[in-house]
């Protein structure tokens, strides 16, 4: 139904009044709605890898009549008990991860773990508090903080996306003297082959921010993000999770993860691990208001994968077909003349991300020339101001590699290229 013009105002909230669409919402629909128009923006992943088969086979076993778990069947709020002890088993098969740090009872089922994060967050902030994040960071989180009238500040971080200890230090004690200690709440790190800038935080580096926001009385929550942990190429990265790092024995933390990314998006279950007690209770309390439970049938199936041993060998197929695309996205830029036009940029290691530096000066904004121009060529991209909490700088910009096939991958950064090489 088509709103009318003369209908009365409504007096929102504060909420009601901060939210507005996601940009990642608009760059889904213009990559669904015009198939002409080569996405790089939003972070879909490849059709061709989805597990039909496994999905299929195991939606067939459990619709079955006589199951004595009925998975069409409500389920329980905080997530299937098994499903939930497997998933603390694949958490500490990662390198450094201790089993005995992962406890069934702490964990917690979620709509990706997109929902698990809002519900955290909710959860222990109020307007106007303050949440640490990395340069660049997530834009859809970025993006969900300021909806809900909270002030990301960014961590100091180098061009490269690593942490400066220091400048951290230095951070705390500017906010310390500006009065606005109580106001900080939470540090958000996506750790692991980062969204946007492809890196994982090594060891001395997670170790530094620990100590940096012990030494000035910072004992906030920790929320780590690993959505993309499992989206290695050739090897996991080496470095140990929150959990099992003595460094943050003493912080609440929550650790993120997925099976959306590694598994099948559409599914849409991701999981929190939450040490702390009382913050757990909170957000399953809010969950249960919003939904009572993630769709059982869902956690059902993959349950099912994790169970029967079939989701390694799952895992290992989509990491080649990524870590192949990976290479041609790299080779394409390459190709195009990138380098030589004044772009820099890593390869990455794993995940579905490319970050790309243009010249200083550059301007890539969604209402720039230079994006007007690749939409006019058919390809889109990820503003990379976007990923700043400050808004600057912006002359980056986010290349998903995931959703493409290898011929229009190539098309697509052939289109980027040609704009890129005229600015």
């Amino acid at each position: 139904m088509k709103a009318s013009s003369d209908q009365p105002s409504i007096p929102f909230s504060r909420l009601g009044r901060g939210i507005q669409p996601p940009v990642i919402v608009d760059l889904m629909a213009r990559a669904l709605a015009n198939p002409e128009l080569l996405s790089l923006a939003a972070g879909f992943t490849d059709n061709a890898v989805l597990p039909r088969e496994l999905v299929g086979r195991f939606a067939a076993e459990l619709t079955n009549s006589g199951l004595e778990d009925e998975p069409l069947q409500y389920g329980q709020n905080q997530g299937r008990a098994r499903l939930r002890e497997l998933t603390c088993e694949r958490i500490a098969t990662h390198p450094g991860e201790r089993l005995a740090a992962f406890d069934p009872a702490q964990l917690f089922i979620t709509n990706g773990s997109q929902q698990a994060l809002y519900l955290a967050i909710q959860a222990i902030c109020d307007p106007g508090d303050i949440v640490l994040v990395e340069e660049p960071s997530y834009f859809v989180c970025l993006e969900m903080l300021k909806g809900l009238g909270l002030r990301p500040i960014g961590i100091p971080c180098d061009d490269a996306g690593a942490i400066l200890p220091g400048a951290l230090d230095c951070l705390l004690r500017t906010l310390d003297e500006n009065g606005e200690r109580e106001r900080v709440k939470a540090i958000y790190l996506v750790s692991y082959f980062c969204n946007p800038s492809s890196r994982s935080l090594e060891l001395d580096e997670k170790v530094a921010v620990a100590e940096a926001l012990l030494a000035n009385g910072y004992a906030i929550p920790v929320i780590e993000d690993a959505a993309y942990r499992e989206l290695y190429f050739e090897a996991p990265h080496p470095v140990p999770s929150i959990m099992s790092l003595d460094a943050f024995a003493s912080f609440p933390k929550l650790y993120l993860g997925t099976y959306t990314k590694s598994f099948a998006t559409g599914l849409k279950v991701g999981y929190g691990y939450c040490s702390h007690a009382a913050w757990l209770g909170k957000i399953l309390g809010i969950k249960g208001h919003q939904d009572f439970g993630t769709a059982h049938f869902n956690q059902s199936i993959i349950e099912r994968v994790l169970d029967e041993g079939l989701y390694a060998d799952h895992l290992a197929t989509i990491q080649q077909h990524y870590a192949h695309k990976a290479v041609v996205m790299h080779t394409g830029l390459l190709a195009g003349g990138l380098l030589d036009a004044g772009w820099r940029w890593e390869q990455p290691k794993g995940g579905l991300i490319f970050w790309l530096r243009g010249p200083d000066g550059a301007d890539l904004r969604m209402d720039s020339a230079f994006c007007q121009r690749c939409i006019e060529h058919g390809v889109l991209y990820v503003p990379g101001d976007l990923c700043f909490s400050s808004g600057k700088p912006w002359h980056c910009a986010r290349l998903a590699t995931g959703a493409l096939p290898e011929r229009r991958l190539r098309e697509a950064a052939e289109r980027f290229a040609e704009v890129a090489r005229r600015l």
